[in-house]
């Protein structure tokens, strides 16, 4: 019976400390020269890293457009139900209707 007055007293204990450490200012425990030091850190990938990622991109998107055909429109009867119109246009185009990739229900516009 002592045992498990014990163990239920040091599990209370655990968890009311986990409590307390994320009551308390998270700042306290930080080592300035630690700061510092992921200060730079971060500073430095991003002045670097982000820069380079970002042209990556940008080259890779360059690089590899190119005008493809659609693919062959299939009229499936459960695709592209319109049971009621847009409310903005002609009411047949999505919000986000791109004319090169999104069939209306009657096919490609061109």
């Amino acid at each position: 019976m002592a045992a498990i007055a014990l163990l239920r007293r040091a599990i209370t204990q655990k968890i009311l400390n986990a409590a307390r450490n994320y009551s308390s200012n998270p700042l306290q425990h930080i080592d300035p020269v630690q700061a510092q030091k992921a200060f730079k850190m971060w500073k430095t990938l991003s002045l670097t890293v982000v820069p380079v990622a970002l042209t990556l991109g940008f080259l890779n998107v360059y690089l590899n457009e190119h005008e493809e055909e659609p693919p062959e429109f299939i009229p499936y009867e459960h695709l592209r139900i319109r049971t009621k119109s847009f409310p903005w246009g002609d009411g047949q185009h999505s919000f986000f209707h791109n004319s090169r990739v999104n069939p209306l229900p009657t096919g490609y516009e061109n």
